[in-house]
């Protein structure tokens, strides 16, 4: 039996990462977005199945917007990914509140006034903070966010459980730290990414932070929120996301080796650790949910280096981003 799913934010990484998934298996995604550039969904998707998802043109801080999308895709349960990325947050937090806060509060409202099943929304681990404990983190430790973004997160997380006690609204949050693969292209965490793809360009790339972080594929984090929206357990929940706690060092080593760069100086790193503790503990999730992929960091980045390959064999590897990192790396700045 196939089914309808109302995503925002779906023209981003994880989103088009979701759609792809649903296609493939036939059901039927309903992108709602304020941009029509489908480019990531082409980079990863088949004609064939890009011909059954439905786009409905939207802003998620427009509340009218996001309802009438929602009641008029016969959809009964909401994946919701819209936000911005921690940089924009931290330049601009008013904007960065709108989207990530009063956008989230539109979804919630419009899946209650639908009688939705339940909605699936991106937190993440920023909403941890910083930690010198080693020890992965769990649902129970305690948030202390060291950034803006990481406090919209967290106060999504504590709306919806209220939307839970107020109107029986179930939900699930997930928090994923890095995830990197094919159209991971925006934040801090993205560098890794950007990496891989300049790489298969034999241009040199320079990752912004070092230090240990749990980075995740893309593929398995699409596949964590589906499996969310599939079973919408009761209640309002929020789960880790893990992937593999990895050195940023090992990173680019195994990079700059798939890369047949043997001087291991295309890839480079350097720079504080990212403001989030580096390790997840996801046995919640697992033990609710069930099994979810893991995959290997090996071929996780071997698996999206060879994607980026494809795309650049086919003339349609977009380098907006990195062009753009370079292009800022080599700007001047004022003293």
């Amino acid at each position: 039996m196939t089914r309808t799913y109302f995503i925002t934010g779906a023209q981003g990484c994880i989103g088009s990462w979701i759609v792809k998934a649903l296609a493939e298996r036939g059901d039927t995604p309903v992108v709602f977005d304020r941009s029509d550039d489908a480019r990531r969904l082409s980079a990863i998707m088949s004609d064939e199945s890009l011909d059954s998802v439905r786009f409905i043109r939207g802003d998620i801080t427009d509340k009218h917007a996001v309802s009438a999308a929602l009641s008029n895709s016969d959809a009964n349960v909401v994946i919701h990914l819209a936000g911005l990325q921690v940089p924009t947050c931290k330049a601009d937090p008013i904007l960065g509140a709108r989207v990530n806060v009063i956008g989230t509060l539109n979804v919630l409202e419009a899946a209650r006034e639908i009688g939705a099943a339940g909605i699936v929304y991106a937190s993440s681990a920023a909403v941890y903070g910083m930690s010198e404990d080693e020890t992965p983190l769990d649902e129970n430790d305690q948030c202390e966010p060291g950034t803006h973004y990481g406090v919209f997160k967290r106060t999504n997380e504590g709306n919806a459980r209220i939307y839970f006690l107020d109107h029986q609204l179930s939900s699930v949050g997930l928090r994923p730290l890095t995830v990197y693969g094919v159209n991971r292209d925006t934040g801090l965490t993205s560098d890794p990414t950007k990496a891989m793809k300049a790489a298969v360009l034999r241009r040199p790339f320079h990752i912004r932070f070092a230090g240990s972080t749990d980075f995740q594929y893309v593929a398995d984090t699409a596949a964590a929120f589906i499996a969310c929206a599939d079973q919408m357990p009761e209640g309002a929940h929020v789960f880790n996301l893990h992937g593999e706690t990895v050195e940023v060092s090992a990173i680019a080593k195994l990079i700059n080796e798939l890369a047949l760069n043997s001087n291991g100086d295309l890839v480079t790193f350097d720079g504080p650790p990212i403001p989030i503790a580096p390790a997840m503990n996801d046995t919640a999730i697992r033990k609710l949910i069930g099994d979810i992929p893991s995959t290997p960091i090996a071929d996780g980045i071997r698996e999206t280096m060879e994607r980026f390959s494809i795309l650049r064999d086919t003339g349609r590897l977009d380098t907006t981003d990195i062009d753009a990192d370079l292009k800022a790396a080599a700007t001047p700045r004022n003293s």
